[in-house]
């Protein structure tokens, strides 16, 4: 992965200066502004397009693909300069694909890290696997500057393209090693961690003054940064007028910048965040750019320039980038990083467009000297400060607003306009607060690095709940490496299964301890709890690093363990066994997997929680339906969703087909919604939608609750008001056809009651017609507590509770008074299609034919095909049951399209009615 990413960023580093030198060469800078504005239009086109291959194809595919195209683009660039074919539209395109290559080349290499790596490794390689691109940018400059100065730009060309398919055998050997033993639920998870789930991103910055600020900020960073670049690129273009040449110096101080970066990065950022703190750090960037550009006006000279190039260069990759990182902790991880994701592409294109659209003006219509540039970079530098200190503001507002949200303080302590408040009274709380607040406290700033909380923090390893301790050393991560080293060991020694997992995990991952002496000294504890502790340590080490698998014999290990707890049964080897189930579950060891079924049926409970938690690591296909099952039980269905929820977000399609299949058991099917609501997404949002028109009333109910819920705890998603009251208006169509078939067939009772013929049939038909009914009935309830969900998720969910609670009353007074407001409430819509069902509901049977609803009278098999149409399986097989009883073969052509239905029991009672219907036919 190093060498990729280094080789990625090698090629960007040769052909970056090599195409501007020739661009600037035979066009001049004052064509530059037009290449930032087409950069800015095709990279958003470019990334839309993008993102959707990526979705819809194969990541080797895509990656495989772009590479050799952007090798062929360079080697057709070298064989066009050889023959002295560029053309002035050429260099703009060159110019263009050099901009989406870096974008491209470098997002492609992220999202395969993603899906090679898993959280916790990425959080132990990315930062080695990061060096790799900052050598690249120092290796390619330099080997620019060398090549083209000893052979010639098109020579250095050809070098690039070469070196672009060398990254092919590359990438295929990574997919074979570590991504095509991936099942696929687990690649979804990894390759679309949280894009495209949350609601519009543009909306997430609007409504944040935070994100807002930060957006800002980066626009006018990026304005200023291109304003420079075009002074830098101008000058040297005037200075230096050979192609070669100019290519050459590029080169060279696009390599040395990163040098420059490099060294901050690792002696300075630090420090300087340390003692200036987020707001000042990014202070520095601006200033120092003002006062390089007040000494350009005084001295306007390309050596100022370069210094100036330089420090935009390598302080915007390391103190400022550092800084910014900082700035946006205190949001929700999983906004920040779909707002982040929309800053650094959008944004940056958005802010490169305005600033080319600036230097045309500048440059064409007003014909000044490109010196005049710097004080509109000093205009916009000034309007950057200011954003700094607004930013400041709503860094620790932000911090406040959402701790105090998480502990659930009171209205009073809400009106402190101090972050110092904020933080006494997280301190307070990890001091001295109950057991649910410190965990619920610590959920919060888990990916938050507070250094002020953090003696608080490490005083939790002598609370006396290890659930609280163990919650602690998970936030050590975010602190220095060996963060309360001493104060941690001894909890390797506890009798917590858990906890002691939790210690050793942080020893062996945040501590200074080799991986060999870690397992040397562990794996064969006398301790049984710390040896198979250590047992699940090496199945995590070992899903990425197969050599110490081997080298620790951990299959044998696992082998050994399955067949000694096989046939055991204490209590000590329960815990045993709910480790190994874990264990199991991170080695990716597919042949126990068998072995995790079976202790799905454990008697002890706290082993079949280990195992649904188990199948939930592995993804694996066969365990989604066993988990399903698992969602009616009481007991472990919390547990359930959890494990459905770690398939990631395949899971939620997996489900939706599954719903149209229609082969889902009712009992399952209610709590479905229960696994996508779990994501608190907006896709989760949309899915629910899409739920409401399912032909299933118990899906649609189940749906309706978990959009409430969602409404709730999610208010940063989107909830379409206008597609809910399409909703209510198709559920009240619904519950309008249940009654009318409800009418009909107590219509065809009452006939039948009348006639004095006598029919064989009539008893069974009866009782067939009366268990339709009732199940209408039952739906029919249902239906109405789906209507008043979807009420409540468009008008105040207070008042339709409340109303609802009134219809149900057996006070007349109520129902008549709930049925007032609803009438004074509902648009006029709403009203005529809601209000005369709700009136129905209310009167009573007395008083049935003053109701102002006209219930649609249908012969029997007209209600029946309608039924068996439109509604989920418990109806379907009610009305074959009613069919077969009746033994009439004018119904044939509905059981015949039954029998081609998806769900096995369906189809089984139409051929079964079929052939009842038949042989009394032949009889």
């Amino acid at each position: 992965m190093q060498l990729y990413i280094f080789i990625i960023i090698t090629v960007l580093l040769i052909v970056k200066p090599t195409i501007n030198a020739l661009f600037l060469s035979k066009l001049g800078a004052d064509n530059l502004p037009y290449g930032y504005l087409l950069v800015a239009v095709v990279a958003v086109i470019a990334s839309f397009f993008y993102n959707r291959a990526i979705q819809k194809f194969s990541l080797l595919k895509v990656t495989t693909t772009s590479l050799v195209i952007f090798s062929l683009a360079f080697m057709s660039l070298a064989i066009i300069i050889n023959y002295s074919f560029l053309k002035d539209w050429l260099l703009y395109i060159y110019y263009l694909g050099v901009s989406l290559f870096a974008v491209m080349a470098t997002s492609q290499f992220w999202v395969l890290a993603n899906m090679v790596f898993n959280a916790r490794e990425a959080k132990r390689l990315f930062g080695f696997i990061g060096a790799g691109a900052i050598a690249g940018g120092v290796f390619g400059g330099y080997l620019t500057s060398v090549v083209v100065s000893s052979f010639g730009t098109k020579e250095v060309i050809i070098l690039a393209a070469v070196l672009i398919l060398s990254c092919i055998p590359i990438l295929n050997k990574i997919w074979k090693l570590r991504i095509h033993k991936l099942n696929s639920y687990i690649r979804v998870q990894r390759k679309h961690t949280d894009e495209g789930l949350e609601q519009s991103s543009f909306k997430i910055i609007l409504l944040s003054k935070h994100l807002s600020y930060l957006a800002l900020i980066t626009g006018i960073s990026v304005i200023v940064a291109k304003l420079v670049d075009f002074q830098f690129s101008d000058f040297a273009n005037k200075a230096i007028s050979d192609p070669e040449e100019l290519a050459s110096f590029f080169g060279f101080w696009f390599s040395t910048f990163n040098v420059i970066a490099l060294t901050i990065q690792l002696f300075l950022t630090n420090r300087v965040l340390s003692k200036l703190g987020v707001a000042s750090t990014l202070l520095i960037l601006p200033c120092i750019i003002a006062l390089g550009s007040l000494l350009f006006l005084t001295f306007p000279e390309l050596w100022v320039l370069v210094i100036i190039k330089g420090v935009d260069g390598s302080f915007k990759q390391s103190l400022n980038k550092a800084a910014i990182e900082l700035s946006i902790m205190p949001i929700p991880l999983q906004i920040k990083n779909q707002a982040k994701s929309y800053i650094d592409v959008a944004v940056d294109s958005i802010a490169t467009g305005i600033a080319g659209f600036m230097l045309i003006f500048l440059i064409r219509r007003l014909d000044l000297d490109t010196s005049y540039i710097t004080i509109i970079i000093l205009l916009f530098v000034f309007i950057w400060i200011i954003l700094i200190y607004k930013l400041r503001e709503a860094y620790f507002e932000s911090f406040r607003v959402n701790i105090q949200r998480t502990l659930a303080v009171s209205r009073d302590s809400t009106t402190s306009s101090k972050f110092e408040n904020t933080l006494k009274t997280a301190r307070k709380i990890l001091n001295e607060g109950q057991e649910s607040e410190i965990l619920n406290l610590l959920d919060y700033v888990k990916s938050n690095n507070l250094k002020a909380l953090k003696p608080s923090i490490i005083g939790l390893l002598n609370h006396p709940s290890n659930k609280v301790k163990a919650a602690a050393i998970k936030q050590f991560y975010l602190y220095d490496k060996g963060t309360a080293l001493k104060n941690l060991e001894p909890l390797v020694y506890s009798e917590d299964a858990e906890l002691v997992y939790t210690a050793l995990e942080y020893i062996l991952n945040h501590s200074s301890i080799k991986e060999h002496e870690f397992f040397k000294v562990y794996l064969d504890h006398e301790s049984i709890t710390i040896a198979n502790a250590a047992l699940l340590c090496l199945a995590k080490e070992a899903s990425s690093n197969q050599k110490l698998a081997l080298q620790f014999g951990l299959y044998n290990r696992i082998e050994s363990q399955v067949a000694l707890l096989s046939n055991s049964a204490t209590i000590d080897s329960d815990i045993a066994l709910a480790e190994l189930l874990i264990t199991i579950a991170e080695s990716r060891m597919s042949k126990h997997y068998d072995f995790i079924n079976q202790h799905l049926r454990h008697s002890n409970p706290y082993v079949v929680k280990h195992a649904i938690k188990a199948a939930g690591i592995t993804s694996s296909d066969a365990f989604i339906d066993p988990l399903f099952y698992f969602l009616i039980e009481k007991t472990h269905r919390k547990q359930a969703v959890k494990a459905l929820k770690t398939f990631g977000i395949k899971i939620i399609d997996y489900i939706v087909q599954l719903e149209k299949s229609d082969v889902i058991n009712s009992q399952v099917a209610q709590h479905l919604p229960k696994i996508i609501s779990a994501f608190k997404t907006q896709k989760a949002v949309n899915v629910l939608l899409k739920f409401q028109k399912s032909k299933d009333i118990v899906i649609r109910l189940a749906a309706s609750r978990s959009l409430k819920k969602l409404e709730n705890s999610s208010p940063k998603l989107y909830f379409s008001k206008r597609l809910f009251r399409n909703r209510i208006i198709a559920e009240s169509a619904y519950y309008k056809r249940t009654l009318d078939a409800i009418a009909s067939l107590q219509h065809i009772i009452n006939l039948e009651l009348i006639e004095t013929k006598s029919n064989p049939n009539a008893t069974d038909l009866l009782i067939k017609r009366q268990d339709l009914i009732e199940i209408l009935e039952e739906q029919s309830e249902d239906s109405l507590k789906c209507l008043f969900n979807l009420l409540s998720l468009v008008y105040e969910e207070s008042d339709i509770e409340i109303t609802y609670a009134a219809l149900l009353s057996d006070v007349k007074e109520a129902r008549i008074n709930a049925l007032e407001f609803l009438d004074n409430l509902l648009q006029n819509q709403l009203k005529q299609s809601v209000l005369p069902l709700i009136e129905h509901y209310v009167l009573t049977s007395n008083e049935i034919d003053s109701s102002t609803l006209e219930l649609q009278l249908m012969s029997e098999i007209n209600c029946l095909k309608m039924l068996t149409k439109n509604r989920g399986k418990k109806i379907k097989l009610a009305a074959i049951g009613l069919i077969k009883a009746s033994r009439d073969t004018k119904y044939l052509s509905v059981l015949n399209k039954l029998k081609k239905h998806q769900n096995k029991d369906i189809v089984f009672f139409a051929l079964d009615a079929l052939n009842t219907l038949k042989n009394k036919n032949v009889a």
